[in-house]
């Protein structure tokens, strides 16, 4: 978990993701769709992707794709992203990790 930490400090969004997950992909072009800057790790190409991913099914992430971070702190994966989305409060999040100004 450490790892995790260290990959997604002082960053306003990371996302967890595999290059061959739609729903990864999806949340991806919610995401970019508010101006964000984030940070995306394809778990499929990193070296230690099996580690990371490992960490993250031990943190709650299940499926541990996407694993959405805002602010340093886990939002979790589809489902929370999209009904934090559906509920308004996505641009919010954002604004306060400063991944987007407006």
């Amino acid at each position: 978990m450490e790892s995790i930490r260290s990959l997604v400090a002082e960053k306003p969004v990371v996302i967890f993701s595999k290059s061959s997950c739609c729903m990864s992909h999806s949340i991806q072009t919610l995401i970019s769709g508010y101006g964000a800057n984030m940070t995306v790790y394809e778990l499929d190409q990193l070296s230690n992707g099996q580690e990371v991913e490992k960490a993250l099914v031990q943190m709650g992430c299940k499926p541990s794709v996407p694993a959405v971070f805002i602010g340093e702190q886990l939002i979790g994966g589809a489902n929370q992203v999209m009904t934090i989305h559906v509920k308004n409060q996505l641009a919010a999040l954002l604004r306060r990790a400063r991944a987007i100004w407006v």
